[in-house]
């Protein structure tokens, strides 16, 4: 990725421009020292005055009023504030007409921004004040008022909280009066700018000390850059917030959100005072002290997907290339190339007014498709169809470009959806829900409703990071999902009304991908490459997950790499530097998902003969279980060495019916309660109070045996066995006041044990022999 920057030859301003703003993805507004308002039309390549400022204003910032609010064309996005030299900030028109002029400050008013739903507008002046005004310009409240001169200010995500600069401290002051401020030295140098990011929650700071960092909301430093030759004068992040620009003297930067340097230009431009990138993310503008305004488009991105590497070679163009025999194809576009996105076959691009979909066996003909809004942000694919987010909403396409649904919820911010906080499969659809990130809403793919009865899915902390697999039948989906503590949990989706069961599979892991082709998870966990071959193993049983896992010192990577994606064998991982690398993984464990799902028991007896690996034999064990296939899981659990695992499941296959079979399983499994909700509900009650009494649920045991009126003898004589056993006296109440009435006779109890598993024999010998008349006739 590099940026392609164009410069008239003579500047159209005479003094230098402190500021430009797009008010359109091809329109820009820039302010100049000569007084001038100009106005630049891209398509056109033409350059007109909107209106020369009275000689008293010399303007120094400018910022357009927010466009849309949820989706809502504002009526009052023709505006914008400008701020300037006399201590006061001017409403401005489109047309160039002065609605509004506030006396703010004294001195200059250095910033002035307004809230992402255009209710507020912030100003910071050279007095060191920082005051909140109404959208017609009244003054609401001071909000800081200190020695030294603010130079720069930012709305938070959610327009609660404001980031301001004050001298080499940066200061985030939550709106609320009782909120905690957080305050750190973040330069050796007085700040110059900063901005805070909408969509990812990260702050970038530049300052005198010719540096600029990148910190999270809580003041992190998670990136701090050498030195440049100059101060850094600009910086700002792409709607988007993967990636920012920097500007400095005769420089401009494109960074990735990490804070590692893609590209480095050296215009001759003078210093640049201002950066403002277009609503689409794809190109940006400077102002620059030489009076010209520099414009740059990022290029050259580039996609990989098995043996595709697609590269945006010019703004309406891309070229495919065929790694296996070299074959070269060039897509056009119409319009101008905005977001895209190669998996599963499929390249999807969506330019300013349009949405092409290729298939990889035939880059001629794409399907094309109008979109409503030019602003797509995000585009993520799944193996059956594909998902959209513009300003207006969240959309499902299929890949033969038919709208599937819309999913929509209270409070929607589309603007602010990003890769980690969404995730898509063939059957769901998981969003962290912004308003509060400890809850996840669960969408049905095909008709965009709310899962289940609309209960969403709550952890006990912020969620960080979601993802669904990916193969599998919609009952089995599972979400896996990072928290703030930075530990890793799996559960299902789709729980059938029962409360979902939330496990934790790793600690420390700061990134993580799913297999496109099997249900296989990797992630960096600490210091460590981890795959999980077969994460639904923690439900089945919790002590064979560690033995499905394949760990790799990931000291052959460099500083915090970040998992892009898991394709086939191939794991494909950004560093801390922004290089790629490739990690592989055994092809085995695919396949073996792939025999446990279309039940090839024999076939993956034989793969893991063949492997001599106790990873696979533990994921055998695991999926045999899962699916009742006790033979096979006997071989596997024997083939690991867990004996009592062998032991209990030749207990299962000794079970008299069916139901106690499963019930069993169930409690392999740590199901206790729906064991035995299992044999209740076959009527097998003597079952449902033994496995009470197995793990010395005693008060459950007896209730059950007193609420249906049998076994009250054999539960007591069994608590009595167990009392002596360890030389101890009874002391339940209960136990004492049913022992007094009742007499204890093992023979009796005995018999009647025989009894209801002579009577539970005989009914599953009778059910089978109806089964198989019905299925002979």
């Amino acid at each position: 990725m590099r940026l392609k920057t164009s410069l008239l030859k003579e500047p159209k301003h005479k003094e230098l421009v402190s500021c430009v703003g797009w008010t359109t993805a091809d329109e820009l507004y820039s302010c100049s020292e000569d007084h001038q308002i100009l106005k630049w039309n891209l398509l056109t390549s033409e350059t007109s005055l909107v209106v020369r400022l009275p000689e008293e204003i010399y303007p120094i910032d400018l910022h357009w009023f927010p466009k849309t609010v949820g989706g809502q064309k504002q009526i009052q996005s023709e505006i914008f504030v400008l701020t300037s030299t006399d201590g006061k900030f001017h409403l401005v028109s489109k047309l160039g007409r002065i609605e509004k002029s506030v006396e703010a400050h004294k001195g200059a008013v250095l910033a002035g921004r307004w809230n992402y739903d255009g209710t507020a507008l912030i100003t910071a002046g050279e007095d060191g004040q920082i005051k909140i005004w109404s959208r017609s310009g009244m003054l609401r409240s001071v909000i800081a008022s200190q020695g030294s001169p603010v130079y720069s200010v930012a709305w938070g995500p959610d327009s609660d909280r404001i980031l301001y600069t004050s001298g080499r401290q940066l200061i985030i002051k939550p709106l609320q009066p009782s909120a905690k401020v957080i305050q750190w030295k973040a330069h050796d140098g007085v700040i110059m700018k900063v901005d805070w990011n909408s969509v990812n929650d990260l702050i970038l700071s530049g300052g005198e000390d010719c540096k600029y960092k990148v910190w999270n909301s809580f003041g992190c430093l998670l990136h701090s850059s050498s030195p440049h030759d100059y101060p850094v004068t600009s910086l700002s992040w792409a709607p988007d917030g993967e990636v920012f620009a920097v500007g400095s003297f005769n420089t401009l930067r494109l960074c990735d959100k990490t804070g590692w340097s893609y590209a480095l230009e050296k215009p001759n431009t003078g210093s640049v005072f201002s950066l403002a990138w277009s609503a689409d993310g794809t190109q940006m503008a400077g102002a620059c002290s030489n009076g010209d305004v520099i414009f740059a488009h990022v290029v050259e991105q580039t996609w990989e997907w098995k043996n595709f590497v697609i590269t945006l070679t010019k703004r309406r163009s891309m070229q495919v290339r065929n790694v296996l025999n070299d074959a070269v194809d060039v897509l056009e576009f119409r319009d101008r190339v905005i977001k895209s996105s190669l998996a599963y076959g499929h390249l999807v691009v969506a330019t300013s007014l349009q949405c092409y979909v290729y298939n990889s066996r035939n880059w001629n003909t794409p399907l094309i498709f109008d979109l409503k809004e030019g602003t797509v942000s995000l585009i993520l694919q799944a193996e059956k169809h594909f998902l959209l987010v513009d300003g207006a909403g969240l959309y499902i396409f299929s890949y033969e470009g038919r709208l599937i649904s819309s999913p929509k919820f209270p409070g929607m911010r589309a603007d602010i959806l990003n890769a980690q906080g969404v995730s898509l499969s063939n059957d769901t659809i998981a969003i962290r829900d912004k308003s509060d990130e400890k809850v996840i809403l669960l969408f049905d793919a095909l008709t965009g409703k709310a899962l289940g009865d609309g209960k969403s899915l709550t952890h006990k902390l912020e969620v960080v990071e979601i993802a669904l697999d990916q193969c599998g039948p919609s009952t089995e989906r599972k979400i896996a999902l990072i928290d703030k503590n930075r530990d890793l949990y799996l559960t299902s989706v789709r729980n059938r009304g029962r409360e979902p069961k939330i496990c934790k599979i790793g600690s420390m892991v700061h990134s993580m991908a799913w297999n496109d082709a099997a249900n296989i998870l990797c992630g960096i966990q600490d210091n460590q490459f981890t795959v999980w071959y077969y994460p639904s193993a923690v439900f089945i049983d919790k002590d064979l997950l560690p033995k499905t896992l394949y760990i790799k010192d990931s000291s052959e990577f460099s500083r915090a790499p970040h998992i892009l994606n898991f394709v086939g064998a191939k794991v494909t991982l950004r560093q801390g530097d922004g290089s790629l690398v490739y990690s592989s993984v055994l092809p085995y464990p695919a396949l073996l998902h792939e025999y446990s799902t279309s039940a090839r028991w024999e076939d993956a007896l034989r793969l893991c003969r063949f492997a001599k690996d106790q990873s696979l034999w533990a994921c055998l064990a695991g999926m045999a279980m899962a699916n009742g296939e006790l033979n096979t899981a006997e071989m596997a659990y024997a083939a690991i060495g867990e004996l009592p695992r062998v032991q209990y499941i030749n207990f299962i296959k000794e079970q008299p019916s069916k139901e106690s079979s499963l019930a069993h399983m169930l409690m392999f499994s740590g199901q206790v309660q729906e064991a035995e909700a299992t044999l209740l509900k076959a009527g097998l009650i003597y079952q449902a109070i033994q496995i009470n009494i197995d793990l010395l649920n005693w008060e459950r045991a007896l209730e059950l045996a007193v609420k249906h009126k049998t076994h009250v003898d054999t539960v007591l004589a069994h608590r009595e066995k167990f009392l002596q056993k360890f030389g101890r006296n009874e002391s339940s109440k209960r136990f004492l006041q049913y022992r007094e009435g009742i007499e204890v006779d093992w023979e009796k109890i005995q018999a009647k044990i025989e009894m209801e598993l002579a009577k539970e024999r005989e009914k599953a010998a009778n059910v089978s022999v109806r089964s198989s008349v019905a299925s002979r006739r």
